[in-house]
């Protein structure tokens, strides 16, 4: 095709089937960007402005055609790249989370297991603490027969995860404001571990903060396992984050999570935190399991002693990612 055909073509097209034809779309638009691509174009500047022009049409109504439908959903803008999905945006608040490899597919199966346990199982108050599961189902590629498990899960705007939060504060953050952090962190795990399901990853990634309200919501659930069970894997790059039983293949408990929660918490602290704060954390990470604490809301108590000592009476103190 020539370069005149192509931009007489583009300008007479009023729908894709004029633009792009019926039998075979995906010829016809490789034919029109090898005929308009600036890289094949004539010196003259009038015909090169107009067929860069043109050129910038096709590939713009090419790429609106090419949105994905899964099940009964069709994707948007690419939202988070996790450790082993991507989540796309879906509207309604809600992301749909698709595993790059099908051989995660038990992973992806493992965070619907625990959700809907963690709904059916704990206390009603503080679900707002993990996502809420709104859809499980399998779609196969019809290109590759790869089948893939996809989860949709609904998402509040707002949240920065703790990585976030340290770049904010290279240097760290007054133990108070780590505080409120800590306790909602220590709610969530006691949802979880009440209904019998460990997270296994309690990373900064998977700790999600909506600064203003000062909420908390623990994410990425695919790495989970029953109370006693063993956790299936680590997350990469993340190895040296986890307690010895993990990486021994040995059974996991409440335990695991407070030292991976406790370990995300005093990464957050700057120089001056104070002794007993610290010394309380080193309680939480001992080697042995069973030396550890076992029960996240009676040590979310604790906590609160160990910060009225310090602090006295609560106050809400503001917090942004912008110092």
């Amino acid at each position: 095709m020539r370069t005149a055909e192509a931009i007489g073509l583009v300008a007479a097209a009023r729908t894709d089937a004029d633009l792009f034809g019926a039998d075979q779309p995906a010829r016809r638009y490789r034919e029109l960007v090898a005929a308009l691509h600036p890289d094949h174009l004539p010196a003259d500047p009038a015909v090169r402005a107009e067929a860069t022009e043109a050129f910038i049409h096709v590939t713009t109504r090419w790429r609106a055609r090419q949105v994905t439908v899964l099940g009964d959903y069709r994707l948007g803008a690419l939202a988070h790249s996790g450790d082993l999905a991507d989540l796309y945006d879906v509207g309604d608040d809600r992301l749909l989370k698709l595993p790059r490899r099908p051989t995660d597919n038990d992973l992806m199966t493992r965070e619907a297991h625990a959700l809907r346990t963690i709904a059916e199982r704990g206390d009603p108050r503080y679900l707002p603490y993990v996502p809420r599961l709104v859809d499980e189902f399998r779609h196969r590629d019809a290109a590759t027969g790869a089948e893939r498990r996809i989860n949709v899960l609904a998402t509040a705007p707002g949240l920065h995860d703790l990585d976030e939060v340290r770049r904010a504060y290279p240097d760290g953050l007054d133990a108070r404001d780590v505080a409120w952090m800590w306790r909602r962190l220590l709610v969530a795990l006691g949802l979880a571990h009440r209904a019998g399901v460990v997270h296994g990853a309690v990373l900064p990634r998977h700790v999600l903060i909506e600064p203003d309200a000062h909420g908390v919501v623990l994410v990425d659930w695919c790495f989970s396992a029953p109370v006693g069970g063993t956790i299936p894997a680590l997350v990469p790059g993340h190895e040296d984050w986890y307690p010895p039983e993990v990486a021994q293949k040995r059974q996991c408990g409440p335990g695991t999570d407070i030292w991976m929660a406790t370990r995300c918490m005093t990464r957050l602290l700057n120089r001056h935190a104070p002794c007993e704060l610290l010394t309380f954390a080193q309680g939480c990470r001992q080697r042995l399991l069973d030396k550890r604490p076992d029960d996240a809301w009676r040590l979310l108590r604790e906590l609160d002693q160990v910060l009225d000592r310090l602090y006295g009476p609560r106050t809400f103190r503001p917090f942004t990612l912008t110092p």
